[in-house]
């Protein structure tokens, strides 16, 4: 695996996850989207998803809780080795949750890692989830599902112990450079 890098991009909800993980996928990078295998894990079982997203979030941590912290991880890196194993050098990771989660990830592709933040200003971020379209969600939702996340999934680890940081308080265009830097610099 030493020819093999993998990027995982974490952040809050509203952050700008997506849009990098957007931009990735649109230069061909297979993603690995960590929220997908809470989806397919409820539709298996038979559980619908909820527009205000409250049946995943309980799904999300009823799993944990049920199966143990790492099953969410243990399923993105069966289908990270599957991509490896199908020749894939470049994937992206989409969605880190938990401290668990980052540590597992660590060990497992020490030296292929690279963990990547999306960070933004609290009020910014807020505003932009309010108008965020099919996902939206009021202030006391949002600070109730950050509480959720960092109390409960302990969402902060990853975050803050990430090796680089991109700042989202300004354009698309801005992130995406920024992301394009940090590509640059790890050889990506």
């Amino acid at each position: 695996m030493d020819n093999v890098k993998i990027l995982a991009i974490v952040g809050m909800s509203g952050s700008g996850k997506s849009v990098a993980v957007d931009h990735l996928t649109n230069k061909g990078y297979p993603k690995v989207y960590f929220g997908g295998m809470i989806y397919k894990e409820m539709e298996k079982r038979g559980i619908e998803r909820t527009p205000d997203g409250e049946s995943e979030k309980i799904f999300r941590e009823q799993i944990r809780e049920q199966e143990g912290k790492d099953w969410v991880v243990n399923q993105v890196i069966a289908e990270t080795k599957d991509l490896i194993s199908a020749g894939q050098r470049r994937i992206i990771l989409d969605g880190v949750y938990s401290w668990t989660e980052y540590k597992i990830l660590k060990k497992e592709f020490l030296k292929s890692i690279t963990f990547v933040a999306v960070v933004v200003d609290k009020q910014l971020r807020y505003d932009r989830v309010a108008k965020r379209p099919g996902r939206s969600f009021d202030a006391t939702a949002i600070r109730e599902r950050d509480r959720s996340e960092i109390e409960n999934l302990e969402k902060g680890g990853p975050i803050a112990a990430a090796d680089y940081y991109i700042l989202n308080n300004s354009t698309v265009e801005d992130m995406e450079n920024r992301l394009n830097e940090i590509l640059e610099e790890i050889k990506f």
